[in-house]
């Protein structure tokens, strides 16, 4: 027995030190400065921080496609957006790959965690002023030329609450094509029932890789092109999880 409360005491003294760096790295972030270099600690941080989420939040993945992300180069990700759990998740579920994704200015607001996504090349964007969005763009696709991060966008601009997709904000695939990458097409569904579900039951999420689009194909389609191919992807992808979600539910109830 007092072996067991020793290693408890270890345990809470461990997690607790672990807090405090935590807390002393994001407090010697300049919360005013764009960082343009990816920093491998803070990365760290980030993925070892989102971990316990995942863990307590009991959250199992199912992916499928993984394979056909690039290693050999930097790419520009899209998919749907519905939870505000879903960057959390996808960045983990990436932890390999060292991807910056684009975000509303308020997330770089949050205790801590918003200093530490600054530090991994993260970029908030204006979405009400396209001058500022259109410097985001640029920003974005110097870090990839720069070989500092991929990037990960959610065309839809902001969260879905209602069915579908929201309309297509068609100028983030502009990053690509600035930078001469290949677009990575993703589906994501599920993150919005871990609030609901942790940390008594299991959260399924699932993530598919439905397209890769190459750097030189992507160069020779219009905006507009990629963006309705994404978004039919998207929504074909979405049908087929809420019509495997009821067969289920039918199944248990027969």
């Amino acid at each position: 027995m007092k072996y067991i409360l020793w290693l408890i005491v270890l345990l809470i003294s461990g997690f607790l030190q672990y807090v405090l760096l935590l807390m002393v790295s994001a407090c010697l972030v300049d919360s005013k400065r764009f960082y343009d270099k990816h920093n491998g600690y803070y990365r760290w941080l980030l993925n070892s921080s989102t971990w316990l989420l995942i863990f307590f939040g009991r959250i199992h993945f199912h992916t499928k496609g993984m394979d056909r992300i690039p290693t050999d180069q930097r790419f520009l990700m899209v998919s749907n957006h519905k939870s505000k759990l879903d960057p959390i998740t996808t960045w983990y579920l990436l932890k390999d790959y060292d991807v910056a994704f684009i975000s509303k200015e308020e997330n770089f607001h949050v205790p801590f965690w918003g200093n530490i996504i600054r530090k991994c090349c993260f970029l908030a964007i204006d979405r009400e002023n396209p001058r500022k969005a259109m410097e985001t763009v640029n920003k974005a696709a110097d870090l990839i030329k720069d070989d500092q991060v991929s990037i990960y966008v959610y065309p839809e601009g902001t969260r879905n609450f209602g069915e579908g997709l929201l309309p297509f904000h068609n100028g983030v695939f502009k990053i690509a094509q600035k930078a001469d990458v290949p677009i990575v097409i993703c589906g994501i569904k599920g993150a919005d029932m871990i609030k609901k579900n942790a940390p008594f039951h299991r959260s399924d999420v699932y993530f598919e890789v439905l397209d890769v689009i190459s750097a030189d194909e992507a160069k020779t389609m219009r905006c507009n092109d990629i963006g309705d191919h994404a978004r039919d992807l998207m929504l074909g992808f979405i049908e087929q999880k809420e019509g495997e979600e009821k067969k289920n539910v039918n199944l248990r109830t027969v």
